[in-house]
């Protein structure tokens, strides 16, 4: 069988490369060897949010009071009852990419796929059988899992993954969460809001270590505000799991300190999925576990491409998605423009949330700029009082000289929709005055943008 495209993995790289090689006009089939839409909308993104909801309004409810609302009785929260309907919402995300594969006309190959010599992918089926398909170029796009340390070997039932913590049948009384970047930190999050003893250790000095660091402190105080146990340039030596709970030693800054738990959740990022996928056969190059691609995602070997979490740049789904789209329009024989990988929001779903683009203050400086930095607390947002969401800032920083935008970072309720105004004015090279200028609706929380933008010319009126 004989395609112009033949993409290795479903996920948001490759069902997005697939879809838009599809509307170019290409003959497209995609190989698969487990569920369609990948780990992003089945293990990943999608799932996690529904159960991030139900921790946000099982919060709520336990706030009712402060609304003016009275609840009879204490609510309790069911663990199973929030993973069955997390499993719901990914498997309707997964039956919305099936409609759209219909639609398409996109061939779905299941199976574990190689890629061969001479444009060519052996797909593996479950039974054993193997079957041979050519096609013109194809895209490997067969993402990341869990990364394991040779300290926290993953067992599933005490040491557990990301994929384990969605699906627990079970509630446990304590947990260690080890890594705060965002899987971490949402887990840390979700389980210690449904009543869990949650512990979050990070290794460097600060929780979600790649925001800037006034971001970081924030979010610090407020899970330690929530009574939360956060411990920073802490390393785990060791967990014994023959007892009944986990014994986690702690390497701190102040000596070891053991920590029972029922459950270790490791959470120190993810492995590309890279091994036995024909990469040596056919010659492809790699470097540190990554495939080594140009700017529009071609291997060293013509007709092969890679996109997602199996090339450098940052691991986010949406750059996934970018990343087909570029690199079939390319193929297509459009001119795309290369992606602005210091252009890419990240977001971080805890409450409170955080949201940033661009460069964070300290990286800015080393960058060599001279800045113009403004803050707006929610504090002295209209919108964020009525909400009684007052945790947290926008922060915007500025080149001195030119006015531009050269990174916006928040961290509070909804910033995770707030973001992409900031992505879309540095896009198009929007300076601080345009921003100041252009009106916000009152009463949001969109306004701190505005504010704290006139705030870094000394021109903010509501602090």
């Amino acid at each position: 069988m004989s395609y112009d495209l033949i993409v290795l993995g479903s996920g948001p790289g490759g069902y997005v490369a697939a879809i838009r090689a599809s509307q170019l006009g290409m003959k497209v089939g995609v190989v698969e060897k487990s569920e369609l839409g990948g780990v992003c909308l089945n293990w990943g993104c999608i799932p996690t949010k529904a159960l991030l909801k139900s921790a946000q309004v099982f919060d709520y409810l336990n706030h009712a009071g402060d609304y003016g609302l009275a609840i009879e009785g204490q609510p309790k929260a069911d663990l199973p009852a929030m993973v069955k309907r997390s499993r719901g919402v990914a498997e309707g995300m997964s039956k919305g990419v099936q409609f759209l594969f219909k639609k398409n006309k996109i061939d779905l190959i299941q199976g574990f796929g190689k890629v061969m010599p001479g444009k060519k992918v052996e797909v593996k089926a479950e039974d054993g059988k193997t079957t041979t398909y050519e096609a013109e170029h194809i895209i490997i796009a067969t993402g990341a899992r869990s990364r394991q340390l040779p300290n926290l070997p993953i067992d599933g039932k005490k040491i557990i993954g990301y994929r384990q913590a969605m699906v627990l049948d079970k509630q446990p009384e304590s947990m260690v969460v080890v890594g705060s970047g965002a899987i971490g930190t949402e887990f840390a999050y979700f389980y210690h809001t449904i009543g869990t003893q949650v512990t979050l250790v990070e290794y460097l000095p600060n929780i979600v270590p790649l925001e800037d660091e006034e971001v970081s402190k924030q979010l610090e105080r407020s899970f330690k505000k929530s009574k939360m146990k956060v411990m920073t340039s802490s390393e785990v030596l060791s967990v014994d799991t023959s007892g009944k709970k986990c014994r986690v030693v702690v390497k701190t800054k102040k000596g070891e300190e053991t920590i029972e738990a029922d459950i270790v959740l490791s959470a120190v990022g993810v492995t590309t999925n890279i091994e036995d996928i024909g990469l040596e056969e056919t010659g492809i190059h790699t470097e540190k576990g990554k495939i080594l691609v140009d700017e529009y995602y071609r291997t060293n070997v013509e007709g092969y491409y890679a996109i997602g979490d199996v090339v450098p740049g940052q691991a986010l789904a949406h750059v996934a998605s970018a990343e087909g789209i570029i690199c079939v329009e390319k193929i297509a024989g459009h001119h795309p423009e290369p992606m602005d990988y210091n252009n890419i929001p990240g977001c971080t779903y805890s409450m409170p949330e955080v949201a940033s683009v661009g460069y964070t203050e300290a990286a800015a400086k080393e960058a060599g700029y001279e800045l113009k930095v403004g803050k707006f607390p929610f504090t002295a947002s209209g919108k964020a009082s009525a909400a009684g969401s007052k945790e947290g800032f926008v922060k915007v920083i500025f080149d001195a000289k030119y006015g531009e935008l050269l990174g916006v970072h928040m961290i509070g309720a909804n910033v995770t929709e707030m973001i992409a105004e900031a992505v879309v004015a540095r896009k198009l090279e929007t300076t601080a005055h345009e921003i100041i200028k252009a009106v916000h609706p009152h009463p949001t929380m969109s306004e701190a943008i505005m504010e704290a933008a006139a705030a870094a010319y000394g021109e903010v009126i509501h602090i």
